[in-house]
C-alpha cells in the first residue's frame, strides 16, 4: 500500500515540492521526464501531473494528496479540502491594466474585455463588485493580450510583478493571495489516511524547522533575567552555567520572523557571543 502524492510537472512548484518531500527524508527514485516515481524509503507513489489537472485527479480519487497552488483549488477544486498550508511558492491573482490606462476602482472593468486563465476566479469578484465584464480564456501567457488588442486587461499570477512590467502593464486589483497546500482527495482510503498522517507529521516538522532559529548565547547572571525575557522559546529557555564564575550560556529557539528585533535587543541587554543556527526538523 502506498499514498499517492501528485505534484506539478514543471516550475518552481515541483522544486519546492519535491524539495520539502527530501527534507522529510523521502528519497524518490525518478529519471528525465517520468510521469510517475516511486519513495524508496517511504510507501509513497508520485504523480508529476499538469497543475490545472490535479484537482480532478483529486475528485476522482486516482491520486490521493497533492501539492497545489491554493489559487488552482479555488479555480478548479474548491470542494477539495486542504490539510496543511506549506507557506511557499506564494504568489497573487491579480486584475491588471496597460500603465497608459488611468484606473480608478474595480467599476473600471464593466464592459471591459479581460484576458486569464481563471475565468471562475474573475468572474465571482467582478460578481461580488456589481461588475459584468467579456472574458477571454487564454491558456498561457496572458500578458500579451493588451499589447496585440485581443483584451483591455488581464487577470493572472503575480509574484515579482516584472512579468506586468516588462510588458507595460500595472497591477490594479488584488484578488486573492496565495500558496502551496497539501490538498486531500475526498475518495482518499482509511489505509492510506494513516499515511497521510504520517507524511503530514514530517511536513509539520520540517515547516516548524524552516520558520525557526536555534540561539545559542552568553549572558551576565546580573542580566539574564532581562535576557530570558526576551526568549520565549519553545517551553522555556535552557540556562547553563559556564566555566567563567558570574555567567551563563542561554539556549532557546526564536521565529525567524523575529530574530533581527530579538537580537538588537539581546545585545542592549548584554548578550554576548550570540550564534544563530538553522534547524532540520523541529518536533513538538
Amino acid at each position: 500500500m502506498k499514498i499517492r502524492i501528485a505534484v506539478q510537472k514543471t516550475g518552481r512548484l515541483n522544486e519546492d515540492s519535491i524539495q520539502i518531500l527530501k527534507d522529510c527524508g523521502i528519497s524518490i527514485d525518478n529519471g528525465k521526464d517520468q510521469l510517475r516515481a516511486l519513495s524508496r524509503n517511504f510507501p509513497l507513489e508520485v504523480f508529476y501531473l499538469r497543475n490545472g489537472d490535479i484537482p480532478q485527479y483529486l475528485r476522482d480519487g486516482v491520486v490521493d494528496v497533492a501539492i497545489i497552488g491554493e489559487n488552482v483549488l479555488i479555480e478548479k477544486g474548491e470542494d477539495i479540502p486542504i490539510a496543511e498550508r506549506l507557506g511557499f511558492s506564494k504568489c497573487k491573482v491579480s486584475l491588471a491594466v496597460p500603465k497608459s490606462i488611468q484606473y480608478n476602482s474595480v467599476r473600471d472593468f464593466e464592459g471591459k474585455r479581460i484576458a486569464t486563465s481563471y475565468p471562475n476566479t474573475v468572474r465571482n469578484y467582478l460578481e461580488k463588485h456589481g461588475v459584468k465584464a467579456d472574458l477571454h480564456i487564454i491558456n498561457g501567457s496572458v500578458e500579451i493580450a493588451p499589447n496585440i488588442g485581443l483584451a483591455d486587461a488581464i487577470c493572472d499570477i503575480v509574484s515579482s510583478g516584472s512579468t506586468l512590467f516588462k510588458n507595460n502593464l500595472k497591477e490594479v486589483e488584488v484578488m486573492l493571495t496565495s500558496e502551496a497546500v497539501l490538498a486531500v482527495s475526498p475518495k482518499i482510503s482509511t489505509e492510506r489516511k494513516e499515511l497521510l498522517d504520517k507524511l503530514q507529521f514530517r511536513i509539520q516538522s520540517v515547516l516548524r524547522a524552516r520558520q525557526s532559529k536555534y540561539i545559542l548565547l552568553n549572558a551576565p547572571n546580573e542580566k539574564l533575567s532581562a535576557i530570558i525575557k526576551l526568549l520565549p522559546g519553545m517551553r522555556s529557555p535552557t540556562v547553563l552555567p559556564l566555566a567563567e564564575e558570574g555567567w551563563s550560556s542561554v539556549h532557546t529557539v526564536i521565529n525567524k520572523d523575529k530574530f533581527w528585533e530579538v537580537l538588537a535587543e539581546l545585545k542592549r541587554n548584554g548578550a554576548e557571543g550570540i550564534l544563530v543556527c538553522p534547524i532540520e526538523k523541529m518536533v513538538l
